[in-house]
């Protein structure tokens, strides 16, 4: 056993589910609308949508911007909520043509503190989707909190049950080196974990690669 609880559970996680090799996407584009999308749905609509986006040219950020809202909406129809996510798709959009010029790549190259703050400030943009655009498409090193996280390290009694998603995020952040990599596949093995053993019914806990941890 290490003294590092956080460290420990990482290299079972590891040494069980092996690399993740996350986030899908062909692009930082496709990355930041798939971390959208994914919003209360699971991966496989996510991907029926973006399919769809691509097959009918519209993933561009001219495209995006330029296709009717109601159009859109109908394109990302398999994610759910499909309105409600076309706006935010939009907002974003918005916010990057007003704060960046319309380039994405001015945003993902902004420092992570005002960068975040930008991304913070579009309606529908919460924290888990702000820091899964940081992370996974402008590659800066902050840990992206989930469901899972906040089930899996309250069960092992690592962060209160109260924790909101600032103080868990810190709790990742104290106890790991700032890599960006690292917190890529840290939380990606957490969501493996998530959906095949420590479930929110019926946990399979006999099974499960942190037993005694």
């Amino acid at each position: 056993m290490t003294g590092n609880k956080f460290k420990e559970i990482y290299a079972l996680l590891s040494q069980h589910f092996g690399p993740q090799g996350w986030w899908p996407g062909d692009s930082p584009l496709e990355i930041m609308v798939g971390a959208v999308l994914t919003q209360n749905t699971n991966w496989e609509n996510v991907r029926k949508a973006i399919t769809n986006l691509q097959e009918t040219g519209f993933l561009s950020f001219s495209a995006l911007s330029a296709v009717p809202i109601e159009e859109l909406a109908q394109l990302i129809k398999p994610s759910g909520y499909f309105n409600i996510k076309a706006q935010r798709l939009k907002n974003l959009l918005q916010m990057i043509t007003e704060r960046y010029q319309g380039k994405l790549e001015l945003l993902l190259n902004d420092d992570l503190i005002t960068g975040r703050e930008a991304l913070l400030s579009v309606k529908g943009i919460g924290p888990e989707t702000a820091d899964s655009i940081l992370l996974y498409a402008a590659n800066h090193p902050i840990f992206v909190v989930d469901t899972y996280t906040h089930r899996i390290f309250s069960r092992h009694h690592l962060v209160a049950e109260e924790s909101d998603y600032h103080s868990l995020q810190e709790a990742f952040h104290d106890k790991l080196p700032t890599q960006s990599a690292l917190y890529n596949e840290y939380h990606a093995l957490i969501v493996a974990l998530g959906k095949d053993y420590c479930r929110k019914n019926n946990p399979r806990c006999a099974q499960c690669p942190l037993r005694g941890v």
